[in-house]
């Protein structure tokens, strides 16, 4: 039996306002959850997850952020509630098909949002760069703990002084289709070591175990693969949102080096938050950076019913 996210605390996730499922170019049902204040004009913020996670991934940035703003978050393909598909249907290319029905179900007509996406969630904006939808409802983007290509070479996970040697040793990972298995404390230490920073507390390492443990390995199996190839070089490029980026220096998954690539392509770049001896695993790590992060984006590019700073400049000309 899959584990079950925590029940009690900060990383507990809160029960939805209202559910909904999208459906994504090829069929595939999505689950969707929206989150926060039901009144009118509130700035709506999107959250997509990283691989093996969910949305339970959000927990602490939903509680705070549902204070005063919409908060969208959905399932990837596979994850949590949204049923797993075939061979094929694991490409970068779906990962931005599912964002734009995620986002035509979701927010309303003519609104717009900051959109945050984690690891394998801000691919999925890298990928989605160049669709119309896209551009018209992201009004700024924030990338956590995220990469563009080479993740298998770059990887630290397995330490390995080749990069030749590290891809092979990561794509094997990557792609594997072991069982995870119940959460125990060795599993515990193991995800620690790999994804998380050395002062991860107890209750955070507890709560990525459930997370992690609780996704199929078929399905790890095959985003894996999709993140051992990755290429996504273009897409950042042609990101032309105002997009900033936050990452952990402790990231043995995807090192600084992939952070500090992808602001030297972004073209409206507005900074690298770099946060000491922080994992991959930023928004349970560090949720206060990243709640704070969020909140300026909405803050400086999103205005009350959806207006962004740049429908104001428009206006005004």
């Amino acid at each position: 039996m899959a584990p079950t996210p925590m029940t009690r605390g900060r990383y507990a996730p809160p029960a939805p306002r209202r559910r909904l499922t999208a459906t994504s170019a090829d069929g595939s049902r999505l689950h969707v959850e929206i989150h926060g204040t039901d009144e009118p004009g509130a700035p709506a913020v999107v959250l997509s997850h990283g691989w093996t996670c969910s949305t339970a991934f959000w927990a602490p940035v939903v509680r705070d952020l549902a204070a005063d703003h919409k908060v969208v978050l959905y399932d990837q393909r596979g994850h949590g509630r949204t049923p797993a598909v075939g061979p094929r249907g694991y490409t970068t290319t779906a990962l931005a098909d599912d964002l734009v029905a995620v986002l035509g179900a979701a927010l309303e007509p003519g609104e717009r949002a900051v959109l945050a996406g984690h690891s394998m969630g801000g691919m999925t904006m890298m990928a989605s760069s160049e669709r119309p939808e896209f551009r018209e409802r992201a009004a700024a983007v924030l990338l956590c703990s995220t990469g563009c290509a080479n993740l298998s070479a770059e990887s630290l996970v397995i330490p390995m002084r080749s990069p030749g040697g590290r891809r092979i040793a990561h794509q094997i990972v990557l792609g594997s289709r072991a069982p995870l298995g119940p959460v125990t404390a060795l599993a515990k230490r193991i995800l620690k070591y790999a994804t998380m920073g050395p002062a991860a507390t107890p209750e955070q390492v507890e709560a990525c175990a459930r997370i992690v443990h609780a996704c199929p390995a078929g399905v790890r199996s095959r985003w894996g693969k999709v993140l051992a190839g990755l290429e996504l070089t273009g897409g950042a490029a042609r990101l032309d949102v105002p997009t900033a980026i936050v990452a952990g220096t402790a990231d043995r998954l995807t090192p600084i080096v992939q952070s500090r690539r992808l602001a030297s392509v972004l073209p409206d770049f507005l900074g690298l938050t770099e946060l000491p001896g922080a994992g991959h695993m930023t928004p349970i790590e560090e949720p206060d950076a990243v709640i704070g992060r969020i909140r300026e984006l909405v803050r400086d590019h999103l205005r009350s019913g959806g207006t962004t700073t740049t429908d104001l400049k428009e206006t005004a000309r």
